[in-house]
């Protein structure tokens, strides 16, 4: 169980973490490029960053089920738990919205060089990131203090 533990944290600690780089640190240092210097780097930096996305929504869904199944079932847990089920399979609904549709229209527009298109869909990415990253961290610490729930 401590692996599960451990590996579902670090899991969420890659995606939330790699969120709030790229949104609060990388973004804002590009700004100062223009659009074909920035958005090619972002097109970049999210392509590998996704590839480490979906790695961690497979651990986290395999540890997260897997603790609940093996500790009782749903009905052994609190409502914390409850709570980031929901928040994280939200979070990787939108996850899997940004990946397969302004992701992809990122990369494509990139390849093309066509910068305001490549703009655009950066600007979705950032506000789909925005909303996930409030999630992320609204789900980190509901798993951190859950336990001391009344």
């Amino acid at each position: 169980m401590a692996i599960a533990v451990a590996l579902h944290v670090l899991a969420a600690i890659i995606w939330v973490g790699g969120m709030f780089f790229a949104h609060q640190c990388l973004r804002p240092a590009l700004d100062a490029f223009d659009p074909p210097v920035r958005l090619p780097i972002m097109a970049g930096a999210l392509r590998r960053f996704f590839v480490w996305v979906w790695g961690a929504v497979a651990v986290l869904l395999l540890t997260g089920f897997g603790q609940i199944v093996a500790l009782g079932g749903f009905a052994a847990w609190g409502p914390h738990v409850h709570a980031m089920i929901a928040l994280g399979i939200v979070m990787m609904l939108l996850f899997g919205h940004l990946f397969f549709a302004p992701n992809r229209r990122l990369q494509a527009a990139v390849a093309a060089r066509d910068w305001p298109a490549a703009g655009r869909n950066l600007m979705t990415i950032r506000r789909i990131v925005e909303i996930n990253l409030v999630l992320g961290l609204l789900t980190a610490a509901i798993g951190a203090s859950g336990r001391y729930w009344g």
